[in-house]
Order: structure tokens, then C-alpha cells, then sequence
């Protein structure tokens, strides 16, 4: 192999998520900057790089040097110094202070930082604040750059590796080494493939206990992503052994040690659960028993009275139906409240609220999302948490509100309950007092949750509690093309798609990618905005089927995003840029920041000398670090599964038969169902007819109904 050494003076490109990176370097004996691509973990501008590899020649980019080893060392000279200090490589040191450090400092300057950071004080505009977050910086770089280094030679991203030194310090490399299966349970966006990859590596024994386990654990977790509560034995058994490649009998001895430690839970001889989806089944059934075995307390015998003064306060008088749901709620202790859009689930909500406020009940409500919540309150006049809110969330001690400690209501109202998955609605009902009145207000056609479970669904087909489903479409929204249609959809029938210009749904037939891709530009930079005037990026919500193609989620983003966002400012996180003022979604619970899976937020500052981003969700401002991003992705466009919850103004949606995977009825009448205002439809008829006919709902694995129904659960 041949040998360079080099002087990094630009890095062209990184790719975070796999460390592969084109630099340039100025070498001696070399008139021009030196082409440099491989894998380099986190090298920086200023640095001093002592590479082995070979020399090759690339059709489009010339003659470039092919890295296989390379060792970064810290610059000598002056000049050097000031620019690998300004690079952005520490928090708290730009170009403006790294000019400040290195004139006063020259030479020493790293020995100064090393050795004696408190005289870094000496120099105009530090202060000691600023001098401890330089010098933790400092040591926390030196190990990454360690830790990076370390796990390079095991495919490991750079990005991922300042989540393993983030979660284990200085013993990073020792626990890697003891057991890389740790880093799946321990480290979220560390899978058990990556894990699995650095074990090999290793010299780790395929069939060890601790390999067997993880990978029954990551087929477990797995399952529950797709929806299930559990698995079949054959089911586990049978991806298990795919995966990992070893004889069944290793991870059937695997099972028994899992059960016997309490890693996994067996109901019967086949169904395996992972232990948070085991007792929440249980847990729901048993709560929901011992709620409805009590009498309401409210007297029902003056309610026509206190009904027929709330319609003359509405000004409305409400159908027979709205009328069995208002007793219903103020009789039964568990009562469902269902139906479409436009059949006045938020009317019947409101008149509900109004006659138990007449009673003097003390009502509480709580939605799953935050958009969620913010719709409920506006819509009622009262106010409406998330139900993480709602239960005090408070890492890391948990929910606040449980069992010990209730919550102080006489009437709880949950709306978008089909969004809510079986470990949530067990902590909610966990804190939901035996006396008090529970009403779960949802559309059981939309699409169920993103989590485990299909809780409202289970708890409709139990027939243990009240049910009411609404279905008659009221005269205001019988205007509506989006109501008219979405009704349409869920029954299987083809849609309106003439539209007009005084219409709310608007189809534009086409089947090539690339055109459907320039016409959502079109519509989402030009013609919504101007005609309804409203806000670019705020009012108008891209949503599509799937993530990946042209017309997938991370496409369009990238596409809307140079076409929305003109701001400069940017960092780089997991090979997506992220802009000042960019539209974001969470993508991952984090209960420390307080911000949940699908909220949806802007940038609304980005300090890439502090590596510090300022995320606003609603009135919740938000700090991330540059490594912390991979919680969240753009979101001027996202999936239709993610959108569950929201609704937005205008919803711009393409289908096309490349999504055919995904073409499902109650996808597409969730989609239809997210816009308020306005629907465009950008696809053609052939992928619409596989949607409207394609009504099989995929079973997921769960048991509630049947516990629900149960006598005795047991312990």
C-alpha cells in the first residue's frame, strides 16, 4: 500500500450514518489539493492525516487517493491550529475565538487547553462558563474520536458511535468489547444487526447464550413494531433461525433460560410476549372490569331537562343517536363514542361535556398527540392535555399519575383513541380512578396504531362496554367533497373526482414519478398558496404512503425542502440536512425533552459552533444536539401512518401503483380524512381501485378481546 500525509484543507462531503467521506488534502511534492475518499471517521479541517491505501482514478472526479487506514494528528503550526480549532470540532470555539485563542496562545495553544484551560480566560470574550464548556468539549472528542476510531474497523457510524460514548463514557470501548449485544437494549437506533456485525467481528461465539437472546429479543421487538402484542413459538422460531443461522435447538434452549430470568413471558405453550406487552393486555382487561362493575353515580332522571337547555344554549337540537350517546355517557361507567367525519363526534363530545358540567362533574381530557389536544381543546372551549402530560410524565421516575397516585376526576374524556397502542392505555387507565366515568371518543376505520395493539378495535369487539357509532353525515358536512368522499372510501365505492373550482377535492390523473414530484412543487410553492392564500409551509401537509421511491416521503422532502426553505444556516445529521426554519417531525417518545413520536415542529435556531439546535414544538421550545437529530426527519412531507391525529389545512397526496405494498382502504381513508380545507390527489384511478378494494385489515396479534371477555383473569 502506498503512503500520504497531509494537511486536511476541505472536507467535500461525510456521510454520519456510514463515515465514508472525500477530503482534501495539501501533501508536500503535490502542486494541487490531494483528492482523499474512504471511510475516515470525524476527521477535521486543520488536522494533520497520515493515510495508507491506493492510488485510483474515478471517470467524473479524476484522480483521487482510495483510503484504507488512516491516523489524524493535531496540527503543529499556527495556522494549522486556528483552523482546526475554528472547524467546529469543539462546542464553544468558532473561527471567531479559535483566531482569538491562537493569536494569544500561538504555539501552545493545545497545550493550553489540555493542560491549563482556565487561562483560556485571558482572551477577550471567554469567560469561565465558556472555558468548561471548552474543556469539557476537549476531553469529550479526544474519546469519541477514540470510541469512533475503535468501532471504524466494525462499520460502525460515526454518528452511532457518539451515542455509544454518550450512553457509556470512558468505558465505551471495555463494554463494546465485554458484550456488543448491550448496545441494542441500551442504545436506541443500535439494532441487533449492527450489534450482531461488531460481535462477529469480535471473535464472538454464534451460538451463545447472549447472541440467541438478543436476537430473540430483537425478532420480539420486531413483531411489535408490525402491530403485535406477541408471536407464535413457530412464528419466533422460524425468523429467529432465518437471522441468526443457527440450528432451532440453540434458541429453544434460549427460550427456557429467557423465561426463567423473566425476559420474555409464555401465555399457554406457543405465545411468547415481551413482558411491557404481556401485563399491559392484562392490565387493560383487568382495569376495564373494574370500572364497569360500578353504578354511575349521576341521576339520569332530570336529564331531558338539563339536555333540552343545553340545545336551546347551542342553538341546536340533536338527533337521536347524538341523544342515546349524551344518556349513555351519563349512565354507563365505559362508554366508545365512534363514527366518520361529519357525523358529529365533537358536536355529541361538546354536549357531553356541557350536561356533566350541569351535574357538576369534574371532567378531564387528553389526546395522544399534541396537535391532537390543541384540536380537542379548540374545539370543546376547555382545556385538553396529551395523556403524557396528562399522567405528569417525568423522566426518570415515569408517570406521576398511577394506581397510588389518580387521577382527580369525576369524567375522562380520551379523543383519537384509535391512535392509542396497548402500553399508553395501560398506564392511562392505570391512574384512572375506579368511581370515575371513562369515555374513548375515535374513528375505529382509520388506520390503528403506530404501536402495539389495536385497543379501541378490541374493546368495540369485546361488546363489554357501551358502544354508540355515529353515521349520519349532517347537513354542513354533507357540502363537503372530503366528507362525501372519505364516507365513500370506507364503504369501498369510487370517489368524486370531478372537481371544480368552488370544490374541496381535486384529482390530477398522472403516472409518472418525476411528473408527480414537479406538480406537488408546483402545487405546494405556487398554486395553493396564491389561490388560498395561505402559509407555505405550515397549512400545507405532503403526505404519502411510504418512505422510499421518488414519490416517497425522504424524496419529496429533500425536494420541497430546497424549494420552501431558501435559509443557509444548516447542519448535517445522519446525511440529512437540516435548515434554519425547516419543518420537523419527532420520530421517537422522548420523555426528557417532552416531546413525542409524530409531533411536528420548525428550527428556529441552529449554532453550529455550539452544535446546538433550537426546535419549536407548538409552545414547547426544544434544545437537540447536533448528534441528537436522528429523533427527528423533515417533514414537509410524511407518511400516512405518521400523519394519524393531525389535520391540516391542505393535504397533497400522490398514488401510484409502486405503492401497491401499501394500497389499503383504511390508508387511503385516513388520508383523506387528515385534510380540513382543501384535498388534492395527484395518481392514477388503477391505484385508486387497488386501495378501495384491498379492505384486508392486517391482523395483529393480540388477546385483549379475549381477556376482555374472561371471567377470571387470573393473577
Amino acid at each position: 500500500m502506498e503512503k500520504l500525509t497531509g494537511l486536511v484543507e476541505r472536507i467535500t462531503y461525510t456521510n454520519e450514518e456510514n463515515g465514508f467521506s472525500v477530503i482534501k488534502i495539501k501533501c508536500k511534492g503535490y502542486a494541487e489539493l490531494v483528492t482523499v475518499v474512504g471511510t475516515m471517521a470525524a476527521v477535521n479541517i486543520g488536522a494533520v492525516v497520515y493515510l495508507q491505501g491506493e492510488w485510483g482514478f474515478d471517470s467524473r472526479y479524476g484522480r483521487q487517493f482510495n483510503v484504507q487506514y488512516y491516523k489524524e494528528t493535531i496540527p503543529a503550526t499556527v495556522a494549522g491550529i486556528e483552523r482546526y480549532l475554528g472547524s467546529g470540532l469543539i462546542k464553544g470555539i468558532g473561527p471567531v475565538n479559535a483566531k482569538r485563542i491562537v493569536k494569544k496562545f500561538r504555539e501552545e495553544t493545545i497545550r493550553i487547553i489540555e493542560e491549563v484551560p482556565e487561562r483560556l480566560t485571558e482572551v477577550e470574550g471567554i469567560g469561565t462558563k465558556r472555558v468548561e464548556m471548552i474543556k469539557t468539549a476537549w476531553l469529550e472528542q479526544k474519546e469519541i474520536k477514540n470510541v469512533m476510531l475503535f468501532l471504524q474497523e466494525y462499520e460502525v457510524s460515526t454518528a452511532f458511535a457518539a451515542k455509544i460514548y454518550k450512553t457509556y463514557g470512558n468505558d465505551s470501548i471495555k463494554i463494546v468489547k465485554e458484550n456488543p449485544f448491550r448496545l441494542a437494549d441500551d442504545i436506541w437506533g443500535v439494532g441487533f444487526k449492527t450489534a450482531d456485525k461488531i460481535a462477529a467481528k469480535l471473535g464472538c461465539d454464534p451460538q451463545s447464550y447472549a447472541r440467541c437472546r438478543a436476537g430473540l429479543i430483537y425478532v420480539l421487538n420486531q413483531f411489535s413494531n408490525e402491530g403485535h402484542c406477541f408471536a407464535y413459538r413457530t412464528q419466533l422460531l422460524e425468523k429467529s433461525v432465518e437471522m441468526l443461522e443457527i440450528e432451532p435447538v440453540f434458541l429453544e434452549n434460549a427460550l427456557e433460560l429467557m423465561l426463567k430470568e423473566g425476559s420474555i413471558i409464555r401465555e399457554g405453550q406457543d405465545l411468547y410476549y415481551l413482558p411491557p406487552f404481556y401485563h399491559s393486555e392484562m392490565g387493560i382487561a383487568r382495569k376495564i372490569k373494574e370500572i364497569t362493575a360500578s353504578f354511575s353515580p349521576y341521576n339520569i332522571e332530570n336529564l331531558d331537562v338539563i339536555m333540552t337547555k343545553v340545545q336551546q344554549e347551542n342553538g341546536l337540537k340533536y338527533d337521536q343517536v347524538q341523544i342515546e350517546a349524551i344518556k349513555m355517557a351519563c349512565s354507563a361507567k365505559f362508554m366508545v363514542l365512534t363514527g366518520g367525519p361529519g357525523t358529529g363526534k365533537t358536536t355529541t363530545t361538546l354536549a357531553i361535556i356541557q350536561v356533566l358540567k350541569k351535574m357538576a362533574a369534574k371532567i378531564l381530557l387528553a389526546a395522544p398527540t399534541g396537535r391532537a389536544a390543541k384540536r380537542l381543546s379548540e374545539a370543546t372551549g376547555c382545556e385538553a392535555k396529551t395523556i403524557h402530560r396528562l399522567l405528569e410524565y417525568k423522566p426518570p421516575d415515569g408517570y406521576q399519575k398511577n394506581a397510588e397516585n389518580p387521577l382527580e376526576c369525576d369524567v375522562l374524556i380520551v379523543d383519537e383513541m384509535s391512535m392509542v397502542d396497548i402500553v399508553l392505555m395501560y398506564n392511562l387507565l392505570k391512574a384512572v380512578p375506579n368511581r370515575a366515568i371513562l369515555i374513548l371518543v375515535g374513528d375505529v376505520d382509520q388506520l390503528p396504531s403506530v404501536g402495539p395493539g389495536n385497543v379501541l378495535r378490541d374493546i368495540i369487539d369485546s361488546e363489554i362496554v357501551s358502544v354508540v357509532k355515529l353515521t349520519r353525515i349532517f347537513r354542513q358536512a354533507s357540502g363537503s367533497m372530503i366528507i362525501t368522499n372519505a364516507h365513500k372510501i370506507n364503504k369501498g365505492e369510487f370517489p368524486y373526482l370531478k372537481g371544480g373550482r368552488e370544490s374541496d377535492f381535486f384529482f390530477i390523473e398522472e403516472s409518472e414519478p418525476e411528473k408527480i414530484v414537479e406538480q406537488i412543487k408546483e402545487l405546494c410553492t405556487r398554486r395553493l398558496p396564491s389561490y388560498y392564500g395561505v402559509d407555505l409551509i405550515d397549512d400545507i401537509q405532503v403526505l404519502t404512503p411510504m418512505q422510499r421511491g421518488e414519490v416517497g416521503a425522504r424524496n419529496l422532502n429533500e425536494v420541497l425542502q430546497e424549494a420552501l426553505n431558501s435559509a443557509s444556516t444548516c447542519v448535517f445529521s445522519g446525511g440529512v440536512k437540516f435548515k434554519l426554519h425547516d419543518k420537523v417531525m419527532q420520530i421517537k417518545n422522548n420523555y426528557d425533552k417532552n416531546v413525542f413520536n409524530g409531533d411536528i415542529g420548525r428550527i428556529t435556531y441552529l449554532n453550529t459552533e455550539e452544535k446546538k439546535v433550537l426546535i419549536r414544538f407548538d409552545n414547547n421550545e426544544v434544545e437537540y444536539e447536533v448528534a441528537e437529530l436522528d429523533e427527528v426527519v423533515l417533514a414537509y412531507a410524511t407518511t400516512i401512518h405518521k400523519s394519524q391525529g393531525s389535520e391540516y389545512k391542505i393535504v397533497v397526496a400522490p398514488l401510484i401503483t409502486q405503492h401497491f405494498i401499501m394500497l389499503q382502504r383504511n390508508l387511503l381513508y385516513t388520508c383523506v380524512t387528515r385534510a380540513k380545507k382543501v384535498f388534492v390527489l395527484l395518481g392514477t384511478k388503477k391505484a385508486l381501485a387497488i386501495a378501495l378494494k384491498n379492505n384486508q385489515v392486517a391482523q395483529r396479534n393480540t388477546l385483549l378481546v379475549k381477556r376482555l371477555k374472561e371471567e377470571d383473569l387470573g393473577n
